[in-house]
């Protein structure tokens, strides 16, 4: 690959992390993963307390990238036709005929807002277009347009009201990102410009529909070499409890990491590495993207919930023992 693309490609993800942080103050990290996550084609689950701009943060991603955007308010009455359409009759002289209403999904960025508050039954809606960017409508297959991404929160606080997300659909989410508070002075700069009397910024698309798409090509072909490949394979081989020796994860872990789940890690490891102007795969970014691509994907059992054991702490102490 030419030195030129590789430049082009970290100059074009630079412009786009700044354009959005001229909305979104203090969440860098989130940010770039974030957009890593779309230039990689996968869907993100984002998980935070209420007020911290979740929402805001994907319209914003929707301007700068110039997408079709569709916003979805999960709730507990919500059906699987709000969100892939239904079939309505028409009438056209004398004429009946049905015809299908395209949904909401039927666009390139979905924000699935507080995706966790819908049914079981309106939550599986989405896994088929989430996997195979098709929808199927009695005997008819939709092909969604690329690129096509479900950007979705979830509220960590209130389970009244909630339906958990089942194993399925969050394999179908290649990062699982936690929203934190940002630090003092950011919190200072964003109510001044709020709620402080400072212009607002004029937010501006910076990259095409196709540019997105050609960046994800160029990231998949970066070459990743076969010991750091192997650490990301033992990696996930360690979230496994019949397939380790680490104690914490024999005792805790009911289920390890997916096959998805390292495919999550070496594509968006692809992309970090162009992001930051290299064109090989270093064990730091397989270590980074460990751990966002795999928090959702381990499933712990009733002893980890009675001794508090996270997700994350267990994930750290395999980087530890591979490392």
């Amino acid at each position: 690959m030419k030195t030129d693309s590789i430049k082009s490609f970290r100059d074009d993800f630079e412009t786009i992390v700044k354009e959005v942080e001229k909305q979104i103050v203090g969440q860098n990290k989130i940010v770039k993963n974030l957009l890593i996550g779309i230039i990689a084609g996968g869907n993100v689950l984002m998980e935070g307390v209420p007020g911290l701009g979740k929402t805001v943060l994907v319209k914003t991603f929707a301007k700068v990238m110039d997408l079709p955007f569709s916003r979805i308010q999960f709730t507990p009455d919500l059906m699987p036709t709000d969100i892939i359409g239904t079939e309505i009759i028409n009438k056209t002289d004398g004429d009946i005929t049905f015809c299908f209403q395209k949904g909401p999904i039927f666009s390139s960025l979905i924000l699935a807002d507080e995706i966790n508050r819908a049914t079981p039954k309106t939550q599986s809606a989405l896994l088929e277009a989430m996997q195979e960017k098709t929808v199927s409508v009695g005997r008819k297959i939709y092909h969604l347009q690329e690129p096509f991404f479900v950007l979705a929160t979830q509220n960590p606080l209130e389970m009244e009201g909630t339906y958990p997300l089942p194993e399925a659909q969050l394999d179908r989410f290649m990062f699982k990102l936690h929203i934190t508070l940002p630090e003092k002075e950011d919190i200072f700069r964003i109510m001044d410009i709020t709620v402080g009397g400072l212009q607002k910024p004029v937010i501006e698309k910076q990259i095409t529909r196709e540019r997105l798409l050609e960046m994800k090509e160029i990231a998949m072909k970066v070459p990743i070499a076969s010991n750091v490949k192997e650490k990301a394979v033992r990696i996930m081989l360690e979230t496994h409890p019949d397939r380790t020796d680490i104690k914490m994860v024999k005792e805790y872990v009911r289920c390890g990491v997916s096959i998805r789940g390292i495919q999550s890690v070496i594509a968006g490891a692809k992309v970090k590495a162009l992001s930051e102007g290299r064109f090989h795969v270093s064990f730091e970014d397989i270590y980074d993207m460990a751990v966002i691509s795999m928090r959702h994907r381990i499933f712990l059992n009733f002893k980890a919930m009675a001794d508090k054991i996270e997700v994350d702490y267990i994930i750290r102490e395999i980087l530890k023992k591979v490392k």
